[in-house]
């Protein structure tokens, strides 16, 4: 059951932007999702498979997002085709902004989990199955939230993996690995930037949950409130200038004036 399958995981990620995960009930995710309890427990077998799909799904969309900013349709007007570093330092942006935003997928990249959220453990394989509330064995639907979640490692890799093959296609073979490692330094660089953020502290003041958390299912674009205007534009400041260093060093990008188109394979433009 898809729909029913997205709208609890919609109704879970709705609950969780209010209070812990500890104080959230099964009856009341089923009854915001709209469905019964016997349906959720089908779907994720118990609440340990609901966190792992809940997991799952928001760092399966923000490595979307992480696609989405490195493809030639979504640089800017003003960002030349060639740029790499321009379209990784996106990526960079994006990753920033989802992590402000959304709790799980800063958890999952930096490995930090607080004591709102929750825990569901990385080991491969479906959570045990308990017995359904109304009796009767409870058939539990295998699907994208069983076996090991990603963490840090994985996360980086995914960017870094990303980067390569949007890139690839505009570098000469031979200087393929030095792009490697530019676009693993510039993963590196940003999951830095997410663990301890540049620009100006907030100011003191009373406790508040996760940053203008985005909707359900997604990473919102803006965020708002609690961390200043300024903050968040020093902290993209900081990445992109961190990323575009980490592509100064390659050899194309040192041949090539400022705005120009990268290297292409078979030598042209060079």
């Amino acid at each position: 059951m898809p729909a029913a399958r997205e709208s609890l995981l919609d109704a879970a990620y709705t609950a969780l932007t209010t209070r812990a995960w500890g104080a959230i009930r099964m009856a009341e995710v089923a009854a915001a999702a709209g469905v019964s309890r016997q349906t959720l427990y089908n779907e994720f077998g118990s609440k340990e498979g609901l966190a792992r799909a809940l997991v799952r799904r928001e760092t399966d969309n923000y490595l979307a997002g992480v696609a989405r900013a490195l493809t030639r349709d979504g640089r800017t007007a003003a960002e030349p085709p060639g740029d790499a570093a321009g379209r990784v330092a996106a990526a960079a942006a994006w990753t920033l902004r989802t992590a402000r935003a959304n709790p799980l997928v800063r958890a999952a990249l930096t490995g930090c989990w607080s004591d709102r959220l929750p825990t569901p453990h990385g080991a491969a394989g479906p959570a045990p199955v308990p017995a359904a509330r109304t009796g009767g064995p409870v058939r539990h639907t295998a699907g994208a939230g069983d076996g090991p979640l990603p963490g840090p490692a994985e996360l980086v890799g995914g960017f870094c993996a990303q980067a390569v093959a949007a890139l690839e296609a505009d570098w000469p073979a031979e200087e393929l690995p030095a792009l490697g490692t530019a676009c693993e330094t510039a993963a590196r660089l940003t999951l830095s930037c997410v663990l301890a953020p540049a620009g100006p502290a907030a100011p003191p003041g009373p406790s508040a949950g996760p940053e203008a958390a985005p909707g359900p299912g997604r990473a919102a674009e803006t965020t708002g409130g609690a961390v200043p205007q300024r903050r968040r534009e020093a902290e993209t400041e900081t990445v992109s200038r961190l990323v575009r260093g980490a592509f100064a060093r390659l050899p194309g990008e040192q041949r090539r004036p400022a705005g120009a188109p990268g290297p292409h394979r078979g030598g042209l433009g060079r």
